[in-house]
């Protein structure tokens, strides 16, 4: 089984309680405000806050909170934050890569550094694991807005590169530049989607046994959890079973 999308809808699964909310919410609104503070507040005309507020829409942030957000970046308190990324490697050798916004960057690179040894792997140069992957445009559909067929069908329509679809929903994938474009022509016949944003695509996966699989998700759990840590990615596919374990 794949390794990252699942992980992630285990933890969707497994993470609705209030203090896991409020973390998320918190990181949702960080991105929102750093989006509007880069470009225009409006997200007619800033994808990446449109792709914010979709994100933040798709985990039900209520509608105060997003307007507050946007408004922050525009306020005289507005906060600083750095873009940041980092590097490493998991048990098995599995390549991660990490995204954060911070406003301390020595604080935030010693405790991701933390979490990597903690957890069986080590923090590396910048490039050291990202030539694994590619930077691509990725737009999520729920499975119910169409079947496999018709989505396909509409997606080489609007210039995706590629899709996928499965029980999970629907994952189209563009290039960097044609991420708005394309999401804009899938949303005009199917709907907001859930997401829509730049991701890091493995180029290969690398298979874990079921061991390093719980110590590899102890990690990335580790990552997600922290609150300048936005995004978590990582090339693995680990067991049916374990999956199953995992989502118990």
């Amino acid at each position: 089984m794949a390794g990252h999308s699942q992980f992630k809808n285990i933890m969707h699964r497994k993470g609705r309680q209030d203090k896991v909310r409020s973390k998320l919410f918190g990181k949702l609104a960080r991105e929102i405000t750093v989006a509007a503070k880069m470009g225009q507040p409006d997200p007619a005309f800033n994808p990446r806050l449109r792709a914010a507020i979709l994100a933040a829409r798709a985990e039900n942030m209520p509608k105060d909170n997003i307007e507050r957000a946007i408004k922050k970046a525009t306020g005289n308190d507005a906060e600083s934050y750095d873009e940041m990324r980092y590097e490493g490697y998991g048990p098995g050798g599995v390549a991660v890569i990490v995204e954060a916004l911070t406003d301390n960057r020595n604080r935030t690179a010693g405790e991701v550094r933390a979490a990597f040894t903690k957890n069986g792997g080590n923090l590396a140069e910048t490039g050291a694991v990202s030539f694994m992957f590619v930077h691509v445009g990725a737009v999520e559909f729920e499975p119910k807005v169409a079947s496999a067929d018709a989505m396909l069908e509409a997606a080489i329509d609007a210039g995706a590169e590629d899709v996928t679809s499965d029980e999970g929903g629907h994952q189209i994938f563009t290039t960097p530049d044609t991420l708005r474009d394309v999401a804009k022509a899938l949303e005009a016949k199917f709907g907001e989607p859930r997401k829509a944003a730049l991701v890091w695509k493995p180029q290969n996966t690398i298979a874990l046994d079921d061991a390093k699989g719980e110590q590899l998700f102890e990690l990335i759990s580790a990552l997600e959890e922290h609150d300048d840590v936005q995004n978590v990615y990582a090339n693995f596919e680990v067991s049916d079973a374990l999956m199953q374990k995992m989502s118990a």
